[in-house]
């Protein structure tokens, strides 16, 4: 079966899409850009079955952000007493 699919994907291939005949392509060129215009992050499986969507996502970082930067704020005026 796995042989028959393989055929398929083939056969689906035109002739003038040979790869090995194509020169100059550079693998990652523009990678960095990417990187810098987006901002993605592949979470761990058991991490994502936390979170259904992106929102519920940002909205749990947005809450540990805040709860960080209180507990800061907390340390900075103890120190100071």
């Amino acid at each position: 079966m796995n042989k028959e699919v393989e055929n398929e994907m083939e056969d689906e291939l035109h002739p003038e899409y040979d790869f090995a005949q194509m020169q100059g392509g550079v693998r990652g060129k523009y990678v960095e850009q990417y990187r810098k215009k987006n901002n993605l992050v592949l979470l761990d499986p058991d991490v994502a079955q936390a979170f259904p969507n992106e929102e519920a996502v940002n909205e749990a970082l947005r809450l540990l952000i805040k709860v960080a930067q209180s507990q800061q704020s907390n340390n900075t005026v103890q120190q100071k007493e």
